[in-house]
This record gives structure tokens, sequence and C-alpha cells, in this order.
């Protein structure tokens, strides 16, 4: 069984405010997307790891991240304008596989174990993805922000990555989302789309995704107290 992952690391991260792109910003001694390889390599589960970064970081990701640090089973592909643009590179470069899991490159907390969970369980439903449930009280408002029901948090996820699918339906969502013009908010979400059923599995609060200055931190207080 050949089993692919895509690292999905092109965005800008304008909202945390730096010249280097977060995915790059240090740490603990390392930058935030090393973390985030060294989980997915040595879960031991891919044959091929896929990272897409932006055209304009390649060379800063050869020399600072994969030269740098001596990664080397990772191939790097030249992603797209916006998120889905560039998962969609990096399945095309794929060409195939059984099962591809799709990752946030800035969710550096991500463990082993909930690497494996999500994709044994996409062995068994076809397609998943990592979530935990809602804590805090969901209120639906007008436009105006006046407050017109509060909603049942009791059935409501926050949905998180690594998202796992079959191949071929991750790929062929894709090509339907491309034809129609349409543009989803996540991966699973365009599986959705196509009549497939998606499983939650448990994630963690802690498999946080990096967009802000307080995130890092954050991410640097977790990462003291270990994760695997």
């Amino acid at each position: 069984m050949r089993i692919a992952a895509i690292i999905a690391a092109a965005g800008q991260g304008k909202r945390m405010g730096r010249k280097v792109a977060k995915q790059y910003l240090s740490l603990a001694g390392r930058p935030v997307l090393w973390h985030t390889l060294q989980k997915f390599a040595a879960s031991g589960i891919f044959n091929e790891i896929v990272l897409v970064v932006s055209r304009k970081d390649l060379a800063y990701c050869r020399k600072n991240l994969l030269a740098k640090y001596n990664i080397k089973d990772v191939r790097l592909v030249t992603g797209g304008q916006e998120r889905q643009d560039s998962v969609y590179q990096g399945l095309k470069a794929l060409g195939s596989c059984d099962y591809v899991a799709i990752h946030d490159g800035v969710r550096c907390l991500i463990t082993r174990q909930l690497i494996k969970d999500t994709v044994k369980a996409a062995q068994r439903y076809g397609a998943v993805t990592a979530a935990v449930p809602l804590k805090e009280t969901v209120k639906e408002s007008t436009a105006g922000g006046l407050v017109t029901r509060t909603i049942d948090r009791s059935r409501l996820w926050s949905v998180q990555t690594p998202q796992v699918f079959k191949f071929k339906t991750i790929l062929a969502a894709y090509e339907k989302a491309r034809r129609d013009g349409f543009r989803g908010t996540d991966d699973a979400m365009l599986v959705e789309r196509s009549g497939q059923k998606v499983k939650l599995v448990m994630g963690s609060y802690n498999n946080i995704k990096i967009t802000t200055a307080i995130d890092l931190e954050t991410a640097a207080i977790i990462l003291k107290k270990g994760l695997d």
C-alpha cells in the first residue's frame, strides 16, 4: 500500500506581521515547518512526503530549511495562488497512491499518534479529518451583530488537519471543484460536496495552527511540556 503526505506551506502569514513567512519562524530553535516535517517523517507511515511552498519561497526553503537541517526525503513543489491551488499542485505531483494525508505546515504540534490514527481511520472510512468538539458557546447573529439564536454545540466540531483520503477520492473532488469554480475552506469540504461521507477523528486541542504571535508563544509553551 502506498501512502503519501502533502504538507501545505505556501501561505504568507501576513497576520503575523513578520518579514519571514510564519512557517519559517523559529520555534524552540528550529523553524516551525521543521517540527511539522519531523513528525511526519518519524511516523514511519509515508512512502513520500511532498512539501508545497510558494514560488518566491523556493530558494529560501531549500537553503534555510531543507539544506540547513539536512532534510532529504521531502519533495519540494511550487504552490498556487491560494491553499486549494497549492494542494492541487501537490496532488498532481504525486501522480498516484492509495491514500494521501493533507496537513497544514504550520500545525507543527501534530503528534505521531494523531497521524497514525487518521491514516488508520481513512483505511476504514475512505475520508477522515482530525477535529475537536467546540468548547465555547456559539451564537448566530444578524449582519449588524444582533444575536438571532444560540446554536446547540453538542454536535459541533472544530476541524483540524491531518485530513486523509483515498487518493482517487480527493483528486476527483479537487477536479470537480476546479470545473465548478468552487472554493472550499478545507479539503474535506470538497469531498463532502462530491457525496462522500467524511469521518471525524478526535484531534487535539494542542494541535493549533500558528497564525499570530500569540500562537507562536503558546506553541513554545506546549512544546516544553512534550507531546509524544
